[in-house]
């Protein structure tokens, strides 16, 4: 009680007691006068007596987000940075952290002296591996070497201006008993090339401008462990330090798992630097895709590259094939199947059905056209070269690769390097399957439809096909 929360830019009230959004979309049914206590967190509210409940199931589900303020208490904190050998960055961000309780992880570094050298002259605790253990075993060092209740894990390359600032907005969420971790944007750094305004725009670790709850299967599905920051008590067994990439998807996920939230806040930024030449930036992209295969070993379907029901992939492949009748008919019969169900507790169920069943369709294009390009990108290149198939092939290509540009500007110098990053990021995700030899990583996962083959032919109960 007393909380301030505020409900999901995206949630969506339909009809009397219908509240739709959250992570993953849901359509929930709001009891008796839930609907106005709702209403009132629409841009803000408090949590009064007999809501916390409430609160707590719109919260764990995505629709509502707590707000909380306090003052930052830095010995609470212990900051962990990896490092291999990269001292200018290290020397930068120690400058920032001024204050802070650093622990320094250097990873094996060739020249182990030098990084001496600098955590001496900052005065921040060093642990030296003699051997590297990749980014997970050297976070993993930093945690086993301290004991504060807060962990922030920052990698060597990453800025945070005002880290007071940062560290202050990013810790009070743990007002939250429920919250094991929670990340900032993480957004390209400034420079002058054509490299470094891509990412700004379209940086690989950016996970965009919408916070949220980050869940399997949700509009924000990870955060990177550039700048992470966790609970003690929350982090378990830590990374896993058999994945050299793809660990911080792997922690984020079992910390779900087993019932905390993560949580992602956009208006808190921090930069990370981009690779320094093209082929570091087409590595780092191969090697973010080929942890894919790792990672469907231990999750199998979340990591499926294209994720939707029968009914939605059919009727845009209707479209594709330049048979919109079928997506029609599909469309229309999946409205009316909810409309009959919605009938007898809603008070304008035809708007309900259209805005769940229709915009819904019509929302889903984009991004399994984007899940296609991102995966698949080469595959359809080569398709677009068949007479037969050219026009359907550029029509997902294009739509998969725009659809990078529905939240910012649109600049043309953007495309040869989209393009390069989603070709990177496939030839890295073939080169996991097949080191792994497996196709888990590559296999669609088509989830089946509420709506059954004989309500689309409109065979009626008791009839024979």
């Amino acid at each position: 009680m007393g909380t301030t929360v505020i409900l999901d830019s995206e949630a969506r009230f339909l009809d009397r007691d219908l509240l739709a959004g959250g992570a993953p979309w849901r359509l929930l049914h709001l009891p008796g006068g839930s609907r106005a206590v709702a209403e009132r967190w629409v841009g803000g509210g408090v949590v009064g007596a007999g809501e916390e409940r409430f609160a707590r199931t719109l919260v764990q589900q995505g629709l509502l987000h707590p707000l909380y303020h306090g003052d930052v208490n830095i010995d609470d904190v212990d900051v962990i940075i990896p490092v291999r050998d990269d001292v200018a960055s290290l020397r930068s961000l120690l400058t920032q952290l001024k204050g802070f309780h650093v622990t320094v992880i250097d990873d094996g570094s060739v020249h182990s002296g030098l990084v001496s050298e600098c955590a001496e002259q900052f005065g921040v605790k060093l642990i030296q591996l003699e051997e590297n253990q990749g980014p997970a075993g050297a976070r993993n060092a930093g945690y086993l070497a301290t004991s504060r209740a807060l962990l922030w894990f920052i990698d060597v390359d990453v800025v945070v201006d005002n880290a007071p600032d940062v560290l202050g907005r990013l810790s009070a969420q743990f007002a939250d008993p429920l919250l094991g971790a929670i990340a900032p944007r993480v957004c390209g750094g400034a420079g002058s090339t054509i490299r470094d305004d891509f990412e700004r725009r379209f940086g690989p670790l950016d996970m965009g401008p919408r916070s949220g709850l980050v869940i399997s299967g949700g509009p924000i599905s990870y955060v990177p462990s550039a700048c992470l920051l966790i609970r003690r008590s929350a982090f378990g067994d830590g990374f896993d330090e058999m994945l050299r990439a793809g660990e911080d998807v792997d922690l984020v996920w079992r910390l779900s798992d087993q019932g905390w939230l993560v949580r992602y806040v956009c208006d808190v930024v921090v930069v990370h630097r981009a690779r320094g030449t093209w082929r570091d930036w087409w590595n780092q992209r191969v090697r973010y895709g080929a942890s894919s295969s790792d990672l469907a070993e231990r999750y199998g379907t979340r990591v499926a590259p294209v994720r939707t029901d029968t009914w939605t992939l059919i009727a845009w492949l209707s479209v594709l094939a330049s048979k919109p009748a079928i997506g029609a008919r599909i469309v229309r019969v999946a409205r009316r199947s909810l409309r009959e169900r919605l009938a007898s507790n809603t008070d304008d169920p035809d708007h309900v059905s259209s805005e769940v069943v229709t915009k819904g369709m019509l929302r889903a294009g984009g991004p399994l056209a984007r899940s296609v390009v991102r995966t698949f990108g080469p595959l359809v290149v080569l398709a677009a070269l068949h007479p037969r198939l050219r026009r359907k092939a550029i029509i997902v290509f294009a739509l998969g690769t725009v659809w990078r540009w529905r939240h910012t500007k649109f600049h043309a110098s953007d495309v040869p390097l989209a393009m390069a990053d989603d070709l990177a990021y496939s030839v890295g995700v073939a080169q996991g399957a097949w080191s792994s030899k497996s196709l888990q990583a590559l296999t669609p996962h088509i989830v089946k439809s509420s709506l059954s083959v004989r309500e689309l032919l409109g065979i009626k109960s008791g009839e024979r096909a």
